[in-house]
C-alpha cells in the first residue's frame, strides 16, 4: 500500500475543536498501536525518504560519467565492426571499475548511516497517556507534543496551550525576530503561514516559553516539505567542497588539452580513426582520477568510524576535513574548560554575608521552574534543600536571552511572591530596594556599588553569581514580564565550577597543533579572567560585550587573534566575532550546546555541540561530541587532519606520476609508428593502478602532517604535478630507448606494449611509498593494507604477460633481462623522486 498524505490546507484557519475531531486526537495522546498504524499509513516524519532502489540508482549513477559512456559506446562500435576481443575487454574493465567504486562507496556510506542514527533528534510526545522521548521520525498526525525553549519544532502542529511561547520562524518566513504564539482561533479571513500565530511549523525553533500542540502534518506534507519539493536546495559550499571543485576544474582543462592534442596527432598521421579515438578516450580515463569520489568517501567514512572511538560523531562527512583545518576554536568555559559539575557553594546578601533567605528563594525558583533545567538549576536542587512545605506554584515567566532572568510566582498562606533569578546586572535593573537585616531599604547608587563590589569579589574567587530578587504581588491568574519591576534584591547565589583536570595540558596541546582557543562567555569578566588564568590562557586582555559593540570587525578579529577573552557577550556578539575571524581567512570552530549557541554553530566553519545539548544546537552543529571535553575536540581535529592527508596522497599521486605517464603516451604517439599502448591496455593499467590505491584511506600519517592545520592549495598541487610529473616522463622515455634500441621493439609492437605496461604501472604505483610522506620514506612506515595492495599490483603486472589473459590482451612474455632493466629504472626513479620531493618541500618550507 502506498504512502497516504495528511495535508490540511490552512489548518490554522480552522476551529480547533473541528481539527481535533478530524485528526481523531485525544488530550492523552495516541496509543502505541494507533501510532504504529499511522506511521505505516503516512510514512516517517522526514523530508528525505530514501527509495528502496537507492542502491540500484547509485550503481547505475556511476555509468553517468561522460568518459564511461564514451567507452561503452566505442566498445559497442568495436564489437559491431568485428573487434570482439578488444570491445569485450574494454567493457569488462569498465564494469570491474564501476563495481569496485560502487562496493567501496556503498560500504562507506552504510557505515556513516549507522553512525548518524546515534544523533537522532527526539521530541517529547504523549503516548499511552504518558510523556515519552521519541525519535522525531516516529511522530504521526494526531500526536500531542510538548515544546520547550531550545526545541526544534518536529512537525506542523496546532497549539493547544502556551506560556510566553516565542518561536524563530526565519527559516520559513524570513522574519528575523521571534514570533509570539497564542492558542486563539484566527478570524474567518484567510491567513498565510507567516500570520498563523496559533500554529508552529517543522524546522522552526522555540526561543522561549513552553507549549503543547497536536501534530497535523508530517514530513513532505508540512509547509517546509512543500518548499523542499519545489526547490533544489543545496547546502552552502564548504572549504573542502571548494577545494575539490577547483581541483576538478584544473584537471578537466589539462585532460581536455592533452586528449585533443593526441587525437589531432593521430588523425594527421592517418591512423585508424576508431582506434585513435579509443586511445584518446583511454588517455582521458587515465588522466581522470575517477576513483577520487570513492577514495574521498571511504577515507572520510573511515575517519568517521575512528572518530566515534574518540567520542566524536560526524553529521556530515565533509565536516571531517573542515574539522582538521580549524585554526581558531571559540568556546564557552562551562563544562569545557571547567568541570561542569557546578556546586552551589554560597548564598549571600548584597554585602557578601551568608543569608538563608537567599537559599530559600532561589530553591523555590528552580524547584517550580518548568522546561529545561540548566546546570545551575541542577546545582541548586542538589544542595541541601530548605523547607518548601506550604508553597504552591501559581505561574511562571520563562527565561529569555534578552531579559536573562526567570521568575516564578508562588503562594504561601495568603501571600503571593514573585521570585526572580538571573544574571546579576539584569536583576539589578528591576530592583529599587534591597534587604538589609530583613528590612527593605532603597537600592541607591551607594548600595548598588556595594553589591557590585560583592559581585566582583565573588568573581575574583572563581565564583559565578546569580542575582536573586523577590516581590510580594497581588493575586492574578496570569503574570507577565511587566510584573518584574520595583523588586527587592535579596542577594546572590554563588556557584563554583573549578577548571577541569588536565585542561591546562589540553590547551597547550591545541596550541602545539596550531589551534588558538578563544573564550566567549556570557559570564562576568571576573570569574572568566580567573578561569582563563588557571588554565594557561592569557588573561591580560578581556573585552566585555559593550566594548565589542564599539569596535569595527577588523579590530574585533585582531583582538581575538591576539588572545583576547570575551565576557558578558550576547549571542549576536559571539556571531560577530566568528564572522570577523572568517573574514580574515581563519577556519573557525565553535563549541556550544545551548539555545543561544545555535546562530554561532551555524555561522562557524565547524559547529561543535554535545550529545546532551538542546535539539536546536545539535541540529545546527556538524560535529557532535559524546563528551563535552576539549581533549575530545583535539582528538577529533587530529583525525580530521589524518583524513585530509590521505586524500591529498591520492590526489598528488594522480596528478604527478599518473599525469607523467599519460603525457608520455601523448608524446610517444608523435614518433612511434604504432600506438604506444592499446586502449584496452591503458584501461587495464588504470584499473590496476586504482586497485593499488584503494587502501590509501587506511594508511598511516606522519605526526608532522597532523601538527598544523592543512588547507587546499591548488597552486601547490599544480606545482607538484609540473615538477614530479616530468620525472615520470623522463623515465618513460628512458624505457622507450631501452625497448627500441636494446630490445629492438620497433619491430615487435607487442613487446613494446608489454615492456611499457610493466614499467609504467610499477613506477606509478611504487612511487606512493615516496610521495605518501614529506619525510624520508624509510623512516615512515606505510600501513600493511597499502603495502600489500601496491606490491600485489606490481606482481600482477609482472606476471600478467605470461598468462592466457595476457595473450588475450596482446601482451608477449618479456625476457628476464628486460624485467631486470625495468627494475633498475624503477629503483633509480624512486631515488630521484625522493631527492626532488625533498627539495620541493624545503622550498615550500614544509620540512
Amino acid at each position: 500500500m502506498g504512502r497516504q498524505t495528511m495535508r490540511f490546507e490552512d489548518f490554522w484557519d480552522r476551529p480547533l475543536q473541528e481539527l481535533f475531531q478530524q485528526l481523531q486526537a485525544t488530550p492523552a495522546g495516541l496509543t502505541t498501536e494507533e501510532a504504529s498504524r499511522r506511521l505505516r499509513l503516512y510514512g516517517p516524519n522526514s523530508l528525505v525518504r530514501e527509495s528502496r532502489f537507492a542502491a540500484l540508482f547509485s550503481f547505475f549513477g556511476f555509468f553517468a560519467n561522460p568518459l564511461v559512456i564514451i567507452l561503452v559506446v566505442a566498445s559497442g562500435v568495436s564489437l559491431a565492426l568485428g573487434e570482439h576481443v578488444g570491445g569485450l575487454i574494454i567493457i569488462a574493465i569498465v564494469l570491474f571499475s564501476v563495481l569496485l567504486n560502487f562496493l567501496m562507496e556503498f560500504q562507506a556510506r552504510h557505515a556513516v548511516e549507522e553512525i548518524q542514527k546515534q544523533i537522532a533528534i527526539t521530541a517529547a510526545v504523549m503516548r499511552d497517556g504518558r510523556e515519552q522521548e521519541l525519535p522525531v521520525a516516529e511522530l504521526v498526525p494526531g500526536d500531542i507534543i510538548r515544546l520547550n525553549a531550545g526545541d526544534l519544532v518536529p512537525a506542523d502542529a496546532r497549539l493547544l496551550d502556551v506560556k510566553d511561547l516565542h518561536v524563530r520562524e526565519s527559516v520559513l518566513t524570513g522574519e528575523s525576530l521571534p514570533v509570539e504564539k497564542t492558542v486563539t482561533d484566527l478570524s474567518k479571513e484567510k491567513h498565510g503561514v507567516a500570520d498563523a500565530s496559533n500554529s508552529v511549523f517543522l524546522g522552526t525553533a522555540v526561543q522561549t516559553g513552553i507549549g503543547t500542540a497536536v501534530i497535523v502534518c508530517t514530513g513532505k506534507d508540512t509547509a517546509c516539505g512543500a518548499i523542499a519539493q519545489r526547490l533544489a536546495m543545496r547546502p552552502p559550499e564548504t572549504e573542502f567542497g571548494r577545494g575539490i571543485r577547483r581541483f576538478g576544474v584544473m584537471l578537466t582543462w589539462v585532460t581536455m588539452l592533452l586528449v585533443l592534442f593526441v587525437l589531432l596527432v593521430n588523425i594527421i598521421f592517418h591512423r585508424p580513426v576508431l582506434e585513435s579515438f579509443l586511445f584518446a578516450v583511454a588517455l582521458a580515463v587515465g588522466m581522470t582520477p575517477e576513483m577520487m569520489p570513492m577514495i574521498i568517501t571511504v577515507t572520510l567514512a573511515q575517519g568517521a568510524k575512528r572518530m566515534i572511538r574518540k567520542k566524536v560523531l560526524v553529521k556530515q562527512l565533509a565536516a571531517i576535513d573542515d574539522f582538521g583545518s580549524v585554526d581558531i576554536l571559540c568556546t564557552d568555559k562551562t563544562g569545557t574548560l571547567t568541570e561542569g559539575e557546578i556546586v552551589l557553594d554560597r548564598h549571600v546578601d548584597f554585602q557578601g554575608k551568608d543569608n538563608e533567605n537567599v537559599l530559600q528563594l532561589i530553591y523555590l525558583n528552580s524547584h517550580f521552574e518548568a522546561g529545561i533545567k540548566s546546570p545551575l538549576d541542577d546545582a541548586i536542587l542538589k544542595h541541601e534543600a530548605p523547607s518548601i512545605v506550604g508553597y504552591d506554584k501559581i505561574d511562571e515567566i520563562p527565561f529569555d536571552f534578552n531579559r536573562k532572568r526567570l521568575s516564578v510566582v508562588v503562594r504561601h498562606a495568603d501571600d503571593y511572591l514573585l521570585i526572580t533569578k538571573g544574571e546579576a546586572e539584569s536583576v539589578f535593573a528591576i530592583c529599587d530596594t534591597v534587604t538589609i537585616d530583613g528590612v527593605p531599604q532603597p537600592f541607591d547608587d551607594s548600595r548598588r556599588a556595594e553589591a557590585e563590589d560583592t559581585l566582583k569579589k565573588l568573581g575574583a574567587d572563581g565564583f559565578r553569581a546569580l542575582g536573586v530578587a523577590v516581590l510580594k504581588v497581588k493575586k492574578q491568574d496570569v503574570y507577565s514580564m511587566a510584573a518584574e519591576h520595583a523588586m527587592t534584591l535579596a542577594g546572590f547565589a554563588a556557584f563554583l565550577d573549578p577548571p577541569k583536570e588536565g585542561v591546562l595540558s589540553v590547551v597547550e596541546a591545541l596550541k602545539q597543533n596550531g589551534i588558538s582557543v578563544v573564550v566567549m562567555t556570557g559570564d562576568n569578566e571576573y570569574v572568566t579572567q580567573k578561569i582563563a588564568h588557571d588554565i594557561g590562557l592569557s588573561a591580560d586582555r578581556i573585552l566585555i560585550g559593550n566594548q565589542v559593540d564599539t569596535m569595527n570587525d577588523a579590530a574585533v578579529a585582531y583582538q581575538a587573534e591576539n588572545g583576547a577573552i570575551f565576557a558578558r557577550v550576547s549571542p549576536e556578539q559571539k556571531n560577530r566575532v566568528i564572522l570577523a575571524l572568517k573574514a580574515r581567512g581563519h577556519v573557525v570552530g565553535y563549541m556550544g550546546d545551548g539555545i543561544n549557541d545555535a546562530p554561532s554553530l551555524h555561522t562557524a566553519d565547524v559547529g561543535i555541540s554535545v550529545m546532551n545539548g538542546v535539539n536546536v544546537a545539535k541540529d545546527a552543529a556538524k560535529i557532535i561530541l559524546l563528551e563535552k571535553d576539549l581533549a575530545v575536540v583535539n582528538d577529533g581535529v587530529l583525525e580530521g587532519r589524518r583524513s585530509f592527508a590521505n586524500i591529498m596522497k591520492y590526489i598528488i599521486m594522480g596528478t604527478s606520476s599518473n599525469f607523467g605517464n599519460m603525457f608520455s603516451m601523448a608524446a610517444a604517439s608523435l614518433f612511434l609508428p604504432f600506438l604506444p599502448m592499446l586502449p584496452s591496455q591503458i584501461l587495464l593499467n588504470n584499473f590496476l593502478y586504482d586497485v593499488s590505491q584503494v587502501s590509501i584511506p587506511s594508511d598511516n600519517v606522519d605526526p608532522a602532517m597532523r601538527q598544523q592545520p592543512k588547507r587546499w592549495q591548488i597552486g601547490f598541487i599544480r606545482q607538484f604535478m609540473m615538477i614530479i610529473g616530468p620525472i615520470s616522463s623522463i623515465y618513460d622515455f628512458l624505457t622507450f630507448g631501452v625497448l627500441l634500441w636494446v630490445f629492438h621493439a620497433s619491430a615487435n609492437e607487442s613487446l613494446f606494449h608489454t615492456g611499457w605496461f610493466v614499467e609504467s604501472l610499477a613506477t606509478q604505483t611504487l612511487v606512493v611509498f615516496v610521495i605518501r610522506t614529506a619525510a624520508n620514506p624509510l623512516k615512515s612506515r606505510p600501513s600493511r593494507p597499502l603495502l600489500i595492495s601496491v606490491l600485489a599490483v606490481v606482481a600482477v603486472a609482472t606476471v600478467l604477460p605470461y598468462t592466457p589473459l595476457g595473450r588475450l590482451l596482446l601482451f608477449t612474455p618479456p625476457p628476464a633481462s628486460l624485467l631486470g632493466a625495468i627494475a633498475f629504472l624503477a629503483v633509480t626513479y624512486l631515488f630521484l623522486v625522493q631527492a626532488v620531493k625533498s627539495w620541493f618541500y624545503r622550498r615550500h618550507a614544509l620540512l
